[in-house]
């Protein structure tokens, strides 16, 4: 159910690591779309995991409310019903996929632990109702992914993928994706503009790492691109062959 209102916990929270994560030059601007846009229609339980997400030490790994807002807009409008989400962490994102999927909808959520899930985002998705849809493997990505290429049926299977994990590895993930989400579906990729680093540092490991992701990406016709500016950064692929 989503909320009525702001509250005076969005506002108060609203300047914590999780909600800080944005381009805009103006704090101020980005704390009115949150305020005016994300937190009035923002479901209840994706709320209460959202403020616990945000008193972990590593609260900055986590998607931004607007962009889970986004995902969640987009995993509606594809009528997705399959989904893969790569890098867990608390679950928050996991959570506003698995709300915005129909009730016989699946997640397969990849993750090297469940500690911060267990600790944190199992509670809240339990609460909601949504946790029968999530199958929740533990380990690194890419042998998991591998092995579930390898599996039948699974090729062209999924409509929607969500990939926040480690960045060097993005073009392997994007290997194995093509595999599994069908054409016309969509992945979408965190942290592609690494809070601007991409211009400001672009020598350093992760921006040079994202540069080299950032360009094969444009430059694959498997896919159309778009480059959003939300976050640090989301770039969203749509399967075309």
């Amino acid at each position: 159910m989503a909320s009525t209102g702001a509250g005076e916990g969005n506002k108060t929270t609203a300047g914590s690591s999780l909600h800080s994560k944005t381009l805009l030059k103006s704090q101020s601007l980005y704390q009115y779309i949150l305020e005016s846009t994300v937190f009035p229609r923002e479901p209840d339980y994706l709320r209460e995991l959202r403020v616990a997400t945000a008193t972990h030490p590593m609260a900055g790994m986590a998607a931004s409310p607007d962009e889970v807002q986004l995902l969640g807009l987009l995993i509606e409008m594809l009528g997705a019903k399959n989904a893969v989400e790569v890098g867990v962490f608390t679950g928050y994102s996991l959570l506003a996929t698995a709300l915005a999927l129909p009730d016989n909808g699946k997640i397969v959520a990849i993750d090297v632990t469940r500690e911060s899930y267990d600790q944190i985002g199992s509670p809240v998705i339990d609460k909601a109702g949504v946790a029968h849809k999530i199958d929740f493997r533990v380990g690194l990505a890419l042998p998991v992914l591998d092995q579930m290429v390898a599996e039948e049926g699974n090729k062209g299977r999924f409509d929607f993928a969500f990939v926040d994990a480690d960045k060097v590895n993005f073009l392997n993930y994007h290997e194995r994706l093509l595999q599994l989400v069908r054409v016309g579906g969509l992945i979408a990729y965190d942290n592609t503009l690494w809070g601007g680093s991409v211009v400001a540092s672009p020598d350093e490991p992760l921006a040079a790492a994202t540069r080299e992701f950032n360009a094969a990406i444009a430059a694959d016709p498997r896919v159309h691109v778009c480059q959003v500016a939300i976050a640090d950064g989301l770039t969203l692929c749509r399967r075309v062959a």
